[in-house]
């Protein structure tokens, strides 16, 4: 909104300083900052707004040996991905060019996985739903937020002859062009599994959003290079007009996760829950679909895949031998049961994330 505005008084004033605002890195920045500055500036009413909602998940542990559980944080209120989510959206509104196609997708299908997420949490707190949403009808509307997203990525000239082709890392031509129904296969896969799996990393204070946060600005340098025409041509990526728009999206992520963090960290105040869970993987996962590099999100995504993989090979091994992989799942809790300290396992899991994103990028210049 604000980008129309200045952008039609620069036409005006060319030499005036805020020319910068058609800068997509500037924008990035800007909005990156903006939403940090908000969730900082409004999560302690946001804290007090959720305990006032009573808010708190009582199952969140469930699934958890109760002896690796503190008391105080079954006292912590959830949904706080209500602050990132809103934060997110209000700075777009503020710097990103909402002209933008793929924009629009990527807003739209962030604030769906959220409200999601929302009704999921709602159910496990105000109406005290052990189980929230069923598992199944979760899918349903993951899978469904997800196809109508990629249908309208197929409708678009930029990116829709782009979207059947499957790249892996290091080399520079596709290695395969998929049917169309496979392609949207492939892409939901891609984005539930995401979205899923960022979910399930949300076990410990700080430990999702941080992760998130590596792999998000990962995925942000591959969207400004792919929006870049000189730069996706150097390094051999798809050029697709208006995806360095993405970048600004992908940053505004990042600054409002670091924003969280300073709420969320240890000892938390607030959790995200499945409102902020879900929106953030779906989101990641979208950007890899956009950006053509869904495989390499095995490795950027690192800690996220470990995560879910953990908790799907503990439950086919107790159901087909009745034994356990891990001491508890998802792994994280593995650790913690075999000493680890919180603050431990967390740190280490975002050196992990960490380095898996430098990696991801050095796979740009290794083609």
């Amino acid at each position: 909104m604000i980008h129309y505005y200045i952008t039609h008084f620069v036409l005006n004033f060319k030499s005036t300083p805020l020319r910068l605002i058609d800068y997509v890195s500037f924008r990035a920045g800007a909005s990156a900052m903006t939403a940090l500055f908000l969730v900082l500036l409004f999560g302690p009413f946001t804290v007090r707004m959720l305990k006032r909602m009573n808010t708190v998940a009582a199952d969140r542990y469930k699934d958890v040996d109760p002896t690796l559980v503190n008391k105080l944080k079954n006292k912590t209120p959830s949904m706080g991905g209500i602050l990132i989510v809103a934060s997110i959206a209000l700075s777009l509104l503020l710097w990103g060019d909402l002209t933008n196609a793929l924009l629009q997708i990527f807003l739209a299908a962030t604030i769906g996985f959220s409200l999601l997420g929302f009704l999921d949490d709602y159910a496990k707190t105000a109406l005290q739903k052990s189980e929230g949403i069923s598992g199944k009808s979760k899918m349903i509307f993951q899978i469904l937020i997800t196809l109508v997203s990629l249908y309208f990525f197929n409708q678009l000239s930029e990116t829709g002859d782009i979207l059947r082709d499957l790249y892996v890392p290091f080399l520079k031509d596709p290695v395969y062009v998929m049917p169309i129904w496979a392609a949207f296969l492939f892409g939901t896969v891609v984005v539930v599994g995401s979205s899923n799996a960022v979910n399930l990393t949300d076990g410990k204070d700080g430990l999702a959003v941080g992760c998130v946060t590596f792999c998000t600005l990962a995925y942000t340098a591959f969207a400004y290079m792919t929006g870049h025409r000189i730069f996706a041509g150097y390094l051999s990526l798809n050029y697709i007009p208006g995806s360095g728009e993405i970048a600004v999206f992908g940053s505004t992520i990042a600054g409002a996760c670091i924003g969280f963090l300073w709420h969320n960290c240890h000892p938390a105040s607030m959790f995200m829950g499945d409102t902020g869970s879900l929106a953030l993987g779906g989101a990641v996962g979208l950007i890899a679909v956009l950006v053509k590099q869904e495989i390499l999100l095995l490795l950027v995504g690192w800690v996220f895949v470990m995560e879910a993989c953990s908790v799907m090979l503990q439950v086919a091994s107790f159901k087909l031998t009745g034994k356990r992989i891990f001491l508890c799942s998802p792994i994280h809790h593995h650790f913690e049961k075999k000493g680890w300290p919180e603050t431990q396992i967390v740190v280490r899991f975002w050196i992990i994330a960490g380095v898996c994103a430098l990696l991801g990028l050095a796979t740009l210049k290794l083609r």
